[in-house]
């Protein structure tokens, strides 16, 4: 079985066992929605064959359209236009950064890999995903789309270059990329994120609670609470 799909499994697990609400919470996901979407990619990906659009450009829906609108959902849902564009910036970046490891970096002939290339690129857009993105909906989209985007730039050099090669979007080992990336990235942001939050903690934190996935600030609270409870002081002696 694909690495990928294990992943997704081992995913699956950690939902049911409930030890992934907060992260779902951040990425703006019930348990429920995000079990509905680990069951389609592998579905999807294990009955559903590739889709040509051309003879050399073809698209898997598991690999590729789940994830990418998956990607798209979190990205609408961004708190910040900072926040996007550090997405932005983070998945360009990921797809260069994979292009050129592709095409100067590993060597062309296969019999010569060490390492299965996908999962090499799958970290490298995991880790620049995480390092430019900073949040965990910033990671997962950055890990998503930098994969799209490195299939995106061969694309365009085959058919400028008049090549025959052909472009799978999500396919031939696309999946294990697409959704390594994706995990891996999410996971390094919720794992550096809870050692700088621990690290953080007492005083940098005195002042904030836990909300919705956030932490709030409680300040001025405490002065608003105080100026409503005088009012309805105010008001019980003006009735009588």
């Amino acid at each position: 079985m694909p690495i990928g799909m294990i992943l997704l499994i081992i995913v699956a697990i950690l939902i049911f066992a409930g030890l992934a609400e907060r992260v779902l919470d951040r990425l703006r996901l019930s348990d429920k929605a995000a079990i509905a979407i680990i069951i389609a990619i592998v579905v999807s990906t294990i009955f559903i064959p590739d889709i040509n659009v051309t003879q050399n450009i073809s698209f898997n829906i598991g690999g590729f359209i789940i994830p990418v609108a998956l990607a798209i959902y979190l990205f609408i849902k961004a708190d910040t236009g900072k926040e996007r564009w550090r997405a932005i910036i983070a998945a360009v970046v990921a797809g260069a950064a994979i292009y050129v490891t592709q095409r100067y970096v590993l060597p062309a002939e296969p019999e010569a890999q060490n390492i299965e290339p996908n999962y090499v690129y799958a970290i490298i857009a995991a880790v620049i995903a995480y390092v430019l993105g900073r949040s965990r909906r910033g990671a997962f989209i950055a890990g998503v789309i930098g994969v799209v985007i490195s299939d995106l730039i061969q694309m365009v050099l085959n058919i400028m270059n008049n090549l025959p090669a052909p472009t799978r979007f999500g396919g031939a080992g696309g999946v294990d990329t697409t959704v390594i990336a994706g995990v891996l990235a999410v996971l390094l942001a919720e794992i550096v994120g809870e050692i700088r939050e621990r690290l953080q903690g007492g005083t940098a934190k005195k002042d904030l609670h836990f909300e919705k996935g956030h932490f709030v600030s409680t300040l001025g609270e405490g002065d608003k609470k105080s100026e409503e409870g005088g009012k309805e002081k105010r008001g019980d002696k003006d009735e009588k």
